[in-house]
């Protein structure tokens, strides 16, 4: 009675998650990180997710909404030269 009674809370109530594909000097270091830091391991794995969406939105944002590189005439030239271009050495269109 007392093997079912842990077999049932352990397969209600604890739930083994892994990440595939990552070695053990990775693992080593992020349980290290944690240690290091005082930190939950899965707190710790919390804020390197939200630090990671921050700075890939910070990233693309600074290329979007930043300093154009060409003008809109300089832009209109170059598409001109490259249809030309295709055309002329039979590149898709």
């Amino acid at each position: 009675m007392v093997i079912f009674k842990y077999w049932y809370y352990f397969n209600t109530f604890m739930t083994v998650k892994t990440i595939k594909n990552v070695d053990e000097g990775v693992w080593y270091k992020f349980k290290n990180l944690a240690v290091k830091n005082r930190v939950g391991m899965g707190e710790l794995l919390g804020k390197m997710v939200n630090t990671y969406e921050r700075d890939a939105t910070k990233f693309w944002k600074e290329i979007f909404e930043g300093e154009r590189l060409l003008s809109e005439k300089e832009a209109q030239e170059l598409q001109t030269h490259v249809k030309v271009f295709r055309k002329e050495y039979g590149f898709r269109q």
